[in-house]
């Protein structure tokens, strides 16, 4: 497998990197197999592996750490901050308060001295990235933990935390981790010539949006997968249907399975490093890693080109933060008595 530089922090990742969201309560709750898997990934020389606190309130972390025991200065880790970790409002968000003690909680979870890649799983609105960055840069320089990074920040935001990093002297995200594959192609616009040009590394996220790109779901076929409980509009959007039927013969004239067509074009981008698997079983796994080798022919690029144009998202609603101007009416409305009185 060959390697690729994490933007400029000079460490060396495999081009998938293994998620781990799918172990635990919210996937496979076998741990076990879980960690077999986990061993089967890193075998095949998969060095790369991203968590969350999140996932499963820790039991994924929990379970990587069980399985990186003996092998844990072979494997770059990351995990991220920010996601709710109970009731109390304050277990939560991007606040050093936070930060500070979720950072020793995942340590422990993850039975590791430190974190390679730290990131922040979205944006908080109501935190200033100052601070945020404040709190990182302290890790990093405790040694806790080696680089930090970003995760589905918009690209202005991006901009904004680089220009505070440098105007503070605080470390600077190394990493951006946003959604991309053939149906999500929204990044190639903004974000992704933002990472390139300050030297950031991407790991990205759902290469085959959330299992639709895998040709398991048709246009008038019904499926009884369980992720159509877990997000029934992202599989069944009419559109994105559409797309599947004119990337099913594609793949077939090439001589590839829809899994191996999505993943291959999402690590084609020059901009992209590693592209997140989140395989819940072994047959999953071993699918997805059969066509790691697989490169995409610019015939075979220039019609996916065709079939959903660069820079564009096939749904517009199927993304992952909505900033608070989007979110929230108030903020796209002047005062009722104010629109009266005009």
């Amino acid at each position: 497998m060959e390697y690729r530089t994490l933007g400029r922090t000079g460490i060396k990742v495999s081009p998938y990197c293994l998620g781990a969201m799918m172990f635990g309560a919210m996937g496979n709750p076998d741990h076990d197999d879980s960690i077999r898997i986990i061993h089967r990934a890193l075998d095949a020389g998969v060095n790369f592996v991203d968590t969350a606190d999140v996932y499963s309130q820790g039991e994924s972390e929990e379970i990587v750490g069980k399985a990186l025991k003996g092998r844990r200065d072979d494997v770059v880790l990351a995990t991220k901050v920010h996601g709710g970790m109970g009731e109390d409002p304050n277990r939560a968000g991007n606040s050093r308060r936070w930060i500070v003690a979720e950072v020793e909680n995942s340590l422990r979870r993850l039975q590791t001295d430190h974190i390679d890649l730290y990131q922040v799983h979205r944006p908080s609105p109501d935190t200033d990235v100052e601070e945020t960055l404040s709190a990182l840069t302290d890790l990093v320089r405790s040694g806790k933990v080696r680089a930090v990074g970003s995760s589905t920040f918009p690209a202005s935001e991006i901009v904004e935390a680089q220009w505070i990093a440098e105007r503070r002297g605080y470390e600077r995200f190394r990493t951006e981790q946003p959604p991309y594959s053939i149906v999500n192609r929204g990044i190639e616009r903004e974000v992704l010539p933002a990472c390139e040009r300050y030297g950031m590394g991407t790991l990205v996220w759902s290469p085959l949006a959330m299992g639709l790109l895998t040709g398991r779901y048709r246009k008038g076929q019904e499926t009884d997968s369980p992720r159509m409980s877990f997000a029934p509009g992202r599989l069944t959007h009419e559109r994105k249907l559409d797309v599947v039927e004119q990337l099913i013969p594609l793949a077939e004239k090439a001589g590839l399975s829809m899994v191996h067509l999505a993943m291959a074009f999402a690590v084609a981008h020059p901009g992209v490093t590693s592209a997140i698997i989140g395989p819940r079983t072994m047959e999953h796994l071993d699918d997805l890693l059969a066509g790691a080798e697989v490169t995409l022919d610019d015939e075979v690029l220039d019609r996916i080109d065709e079939i959903v144009p660069p820079g564009t998202d096939v749904d517009p609603g199927d993304v992952s933060y909505a900033p608070p101007a989007i979110e929230h009416a108030r903020l796209r409305r002047r005062p009722a008595e104010e629109r009266a009185a005009a």
